[in-house]
Order: structure tokens, then sequence, then C-alpha cells
């Protein structure tokens, strides 16, 4: 009788072979299992901009109704195809004006669309909501410490103890409706020091 007559004719895995197929596996898996959710991501080019904040959330923003100087209000990007709205993480809050684009610095003019303008929501300081708004220096402020914004140069600082200048979204108008043209340009948020 054969000895070996139940012992399987093929060939066994090696432990080498066995470790380096599980080293793949655990790093393929969570990379689908951590991805992002699609609320979360930042704006996307060709997302369109919403209202983020009273009666009309969640609607277009109809380029034509921006005031040209008028007080910053709050925006979202939404996905065109899902109508899924970005607001899954508070770094995706934009706020929305208009300016007389003949008055903006050279470097941002092709961040505008026909003198509208985004810039992120979040003070790069310490990470408050900018809500204030200086009307005679055309400036965003930041109600926590004071940090004021330039819209007029790419969101610069000109006052206050903020690091660096707003991240800028650049801005398209498409068929009438108002759209992401390309990320942020800049670091959204601010940086912890310690």
């Amino acid at each position: 009788m054969n000895k070996n007559k139940y012992v399987s004719k093929t060939k066994a895995i090696s432990r080498r072979t066995a470790l380096k197929l599980g080293a793949v596996t655990s790093v393929w898996i969570p990379t689908e299992v951590l991805a992002q959710p699609p609320n979360r991501m930042r704006p996307q080019p060709g997302d369109q901009l919403v209202y983020g904040d009273g009666d009309f959330v969640g609607d277009l923003i109809d380029p034509t109704s921006i005031i040209l100087n008028q007080q910053p209000f709050p925006a979202l990007a939404r996905d065109p195809d899902s109508l899924l709205k970005r607001d899954g993480s508070r770094l995706n809050r934009l706020m929305i004006t208009r300016i007389d684009q003949k008055k903006l610095s050279e470097r941002h003019k092709e961040n505008a669309a026909e003198g509208i303008v985004a810039f992120s929501a979040i003070c790069t300081h310490t990470g408050c909501d900018i809500t204030n708004w200086d009307a005679e220096k055309l400036a965003m402020a930041c109600p926590c410490h004071e940090s004021m914004f330039d819209i007029y140069n790419g969101g610069t600082v000109i006052g206050g103890p903020a690091p660096r200048p707003l991240a800028m979204l650049p801005l398209n108008i498409s068929k009438g409706v108002l759209t992401v043209a390309a990320s942020f340009r800049g670091r959204v948020g601010f940086t912890q020091q310690f």
C-alpha cells in the first residue's frame, strides 16, 4: 500500500509565498476600506457651487446674483452627477463674493470667474470659521483673533496673527453655473504650532 495515497500531488505553497501574499493583501484591503467618503473630499474640478447656509442651502448659486464687493457668503461644492454636497468636512466650507476684476492682483486673476472669488472659510491661524467682513478694507476677518485677509490679493494676511493666506479655490462659469476650475491654491486649514 502506498503511504502517500492521501497526500496531494500538487505542490504546497511555500512559507515565503504565503507571507508575500499576506503582505500584499494587508496593504490592498485597508486602502479600499479606508477610502475617503465623497462628501469629505475637497471640491473637485467640475463641481457646482451651492449655498452653504440660509434659506437656499443646497441650491445652485446664480453668478448674476452676486453683487460687487458684497459681504462674502457661505458655499459648498456639489458633485454635478450625484448631487452630493461635499459637506462631510468643515475644511470644505467656502466664502464667495464678487470683486472688481480690474483691481484683482495679476497673480490671482486666473482664479476668478467674472470677478467671483472663493476662499476657504477656515482661518489659517487656529482654524476658526471666517465670518466677519470689513466693508471699508474689503477684507474677510476672523472673529477669534482678528486676522484679516485681503480678497483682492489672493487672501493675503493684512492683519492679525494668521501665518499664511487663505486657500483660494479657482472658479469657472459654465452654462450659467458657477463651477470649480481646479483644486485649492494653498493649504486649507491651520497649522498646529507647539
